[in-house]
């Protein structure tokens, strides 16, 4: 059966379109073409011609047309339009016409990297001609990072390898300095908050270097679609943008359906496993041989999905290859061999987290299950995207779960479809990033007395500083570096722990083999002696967890359960650093430890999820200081109140406080945590507490500190102005969250801290 068959199969079963909330059927689109450019080199066409390309689409011509008045461009079309084509050709028209010309192409991870040079390789192989392409990053050996130095026409690279492993060697790269061209950054949608940030820094000191050299290059932006991509690409280069956000690539009809698994229980609204729904039509795609491509949330649910499908397509030699896993932590080599085993009609379904959301080319797939509400109109669209990637017709299908978050997007479908998605937002002028960039920079190369490092930033004050601090050192008109460390060394661009744990298999003793990684947070909820770990479906028990050694060694067995753990999350104060009285109230900004602590784990069956037990955890906890501000309530604020509508009302601002904070602070929502407590054990009082989630702080929580009345002031304008009657995703939370007076009280909240 086809897929254009299941689509009429399923809209004509009564059992599962009683629990359809919303079929939305996107009709089909014709593509616009446009003819190449007459200036392009003809060796470009004529290759692309031999692959069956003798057109490009309109806004490919467009922006090659961009790119050749030397403007810098932002390319925004949906997935699978053909955005490659649209900094390929111009670069290598640019090389060709220029064989000294360079260009640097920036992909937020290491298998976006190496995705994109082997379909840049074979459009140069079709054209027989001499232009180098070389990834430079972490894996590249040593022996050949020297021949891409010299000879790299086109060096592919991502972030974090510019930040310290190129810029502050620049005197090995004259040759890509002086004559750097075309800047690439593809999808610059990856570029949101504390990352984003840093990445600006990093081409601002890009660019320095860049005019020390004579170079001037010119930018070429890749996105997903987001509400604010021009605003996005002229934050993170520092100049204007030329938008090309109009499509002109084919796409297929698309059908999305919202399900929502039956009510088990009324009183408690309850419904089906969202992971059992999930397996169900996952399955119903395999046993027809439709690709299909089936989103978890967690690693979790990925490995329970990946294993139950496999046992569904076993063969009588135990061969289950059509179907795979993918997610964080499977070893490179394995996420390549996927991912080739895609591209090649091999693998028929694949299990993934948020992993593949990124344009990793997986080949052609029809079908797509999201199990749950992926968290973000974004992400969802992203996630869909990953399918239809031909011009037949396509499926998506999003399975609820009995969140509220979840209930209110599947019974609320205009407030998906006529959304425009999320923001993308930065701010490369924080002081906190802003500081550790003008160090590296003074590193690279000495900073001139007047020189500006960028607009709007008082660079002779941070130099000045930095002298009094005996970092710099102020002679002959210049500020020279003179301290012994290597800054970038110390500076992560995403904030996150580098300390990975190695995940060995013991099962043979005469072959202990590396299967997996997993960070420094999460090791705890799944890797605590005897977890039942998976991968790629099979089943592994922890028999030691060495965390002095940073390894988990496992042993394969063949069980019908798998484990989860409980996490409880603390807050403790260290040190109140400021504090103001308020009407109502008091505020208070200072250092905080937050902890977290995995004390029992539950057993789950894994045909039916049911609870086979508990066991202890035996794990130390895991701390990190941080920042934090937070508002203690007093009674003139919560009179009045019972306990439950207090409760609703301090979710509520909670829930509106994450989606403001992030517009003011210009960050990613994942870079603050927002919290409330009814009665908090270091105030005594009803507490809201908003904490830096990076180990030391950032500055976001002590810049909130000084912002009150003007963020009070807006999270009430956002809960008032909502059209929502009693909650909703976009002001203080669905209602079934905060409860039926939940909006009510949070505005009750919101006047009486603002003292209205």
């Amino acid at each position: 059966m086809n897929l254009n068959q299941l689509v009429d199969r399923l809209r004509h079963t009564p059992s599962f379109m009683e629990n359809v909330a919303h079929w939305e059927t996107i009709p089909a689109r014709e593509a616009q073409y446009a003819d190449y450019p007459e200036l392009l080199d003809s060796r470009i066409p004529a290759a692309l011609a031999a692959r069956g390309v003798h057109r490009l689409y309109s806004h490919q011509r467009q922006a090659i047309d961009a790119a050749a008045a030397g403007k810098d461009i932002c390319v925004v079309t949906p997935t699978a339009s053909g955005k490659t084509m649209c900094y390929n050709l111009p670069v290598l028209d640019g090389i060709l016409k220029n064989p000294d010309a360079r260009a640097l192409y920036l992909f937020p991870t290491k298998a976006l990297s190496a995705d994109q040079v082997s379909e840049l390789y074979e459009l140069i192989e079709q054209m027989g001609v001499d232009v180098k392409t070389y990834t430079y990053d972490g894996d590249t050996p040593a022996a050949a990072r020297r021949a891409v130095r010299q000879a790299g026409h086109i060096v592919v690279t991502n972030p974090d390898m510019l930040h310290s492993g190129i810029l502050p060697h620049h005197t090995k790269w004259v040759k890509l300095f002086e004559n750097l061209r075309y800047i690439v950054i593809d999808e610059i949608h990856a570029y949101r908050g504390v990352f984003g940030s840093n990445l600006a820094n990093v081409l601002r000191r890009l660019m320095r270097l860049c005019r020390f050299y004579g170079s001037s290059p010119q930018f070429i932006c890749c996105s997903a679609t987001i509400a604010n991509p021009g605003e996005l690409a002229a934050a993170l280069i520092g100049r204007p943008v030329t938008l090309i956000d109009k499509s002109g690539a084919a796409s297929g009809e698309k059908h999305v359906v919202f399900y929502n698994p039956p009510v088990i229980n009324k009183q408690l609204g309850i419904r089906r496993s969202a992971l059992q729904e999930t397996l169900g039509i996952a399955s119903m795609l395999v046993d027809n041989d439709i690709s299909a491509i089936v989103f978890g949330k967690s690693r979790l649910t990925v490995e329970v999905l990946t294993r139950r499908l496999k046992e569904r397509v076993r063969d009588p030699l135990g061969n289950a290859g059509r179907v795979r896993g993918y997610r964080g932590g499977y070893l490179p080599t394995l996420r390549r061999e996927i991912e080739r085993g895609l591209r090649r009609g091999e693998i028929r379904a694949v299990v993934s987290t948020n992993a593949l959301e990124l344009g990793v080319d997986i080949g052609q797939l029809d079908a797509c299950v999201m199990c749950g509400y992926p968290g973000s109109i974004a992400s969802t669209w992203q996630e869909a995207g990953r399918a239809g990637r031909r011009r037949g017709t396509s499926l998506t299908v999003l399975v609820a779960s009995s969140s509220a978050l979840d209930q209110y997007i599947v019974s609320h479908p205009g407030y998906f479809f006529s959304g425009s998605p999320e923001n993308a937002l930065i701010h490369p002028n924080n002081l906190y990033v802003l500081m550790g960039h003008v160090k590296c920079a003074a590193y690279e190369l000495p900073f001139e007395q007047g020189e500006s490092y960028a607009e709007g930033v008082d660079t002779q004050e941070l130099l000045d500083y930095l002298c009094e601090e005996q970092i710099l050192h102020l002679t002959g008109g210049r500020y020279h570096w003179m301290a012994e460390e290597f800054p970038a060394s110390d500076l992560s661009l995403r904030s996150v722990t580098s300390e990975n744990f190695l995940i060995i298999d013991i099962t043979r003793p005469e072959h202990h083999a590396v299967i997996g990684e997993m960070d420094r947070y999460t090791v705890p909820m799944l890797l605590h002696e005897h977890a039942i770990y998976m991968h790629e479906g099979q089943q592994y028990q922890v028999e030691k967890l060495d965390f002095t050694e940073k390894k988990a060694y496992v042993r394969s067995v063949d069980v019908d359960y798998y484990t989860d753990a409980d996490l409880n999350t603390s807050i403790k104060v260290i040190d109140v650093l400021k504090e103001q009285q308020l009407p109502g109230g008091q505020m208070a900004y200072g250092e905080v430890v937050v902890t977290w602590l995995v004390t029992m784990f539950k057993k789950f069956k894994l045909d039916t999820q049911e609870t086979l037990g508990f066991g202890p955890v035996d794990l130390p906890e895991l701390e990190m200081p941080t920042c934090a501000c937070w508002w203690a309530l007093d009674e003139q604020i919560t009179g009045g109140l019972s306990m439950d509508d207090l409760q609703g009302g301090m979710l509520g601002v909670a829930n509106a406080l994450r989606q403001i904070l992030p517009v003011y602070l210009m960050c990613a929502a994942g870079d603050l945590c927002v919290q409330y407590r009814v009665r908090d054990p270091f105030t005594r009082k009803p507490t809201i507490i908003v904490f830096d989630n990076y180990a030391g702080g950032i500055g976001l929580s002590e810049r909130i500190y000084g912002m009150r009345d003007l963020i009070f002031a807006d999270v009430h304008d956002l809960i008032a102005r909502c059209g929502c009657e009693s909650g909703c995703p976009s002001c203080v939370g669905p209602s079934a969250e905060v409860g039926e007076r939940g909006k009510q009280t949070a505005l009750l909240l919101t006047e009486r801290l603002m003292n209205r």
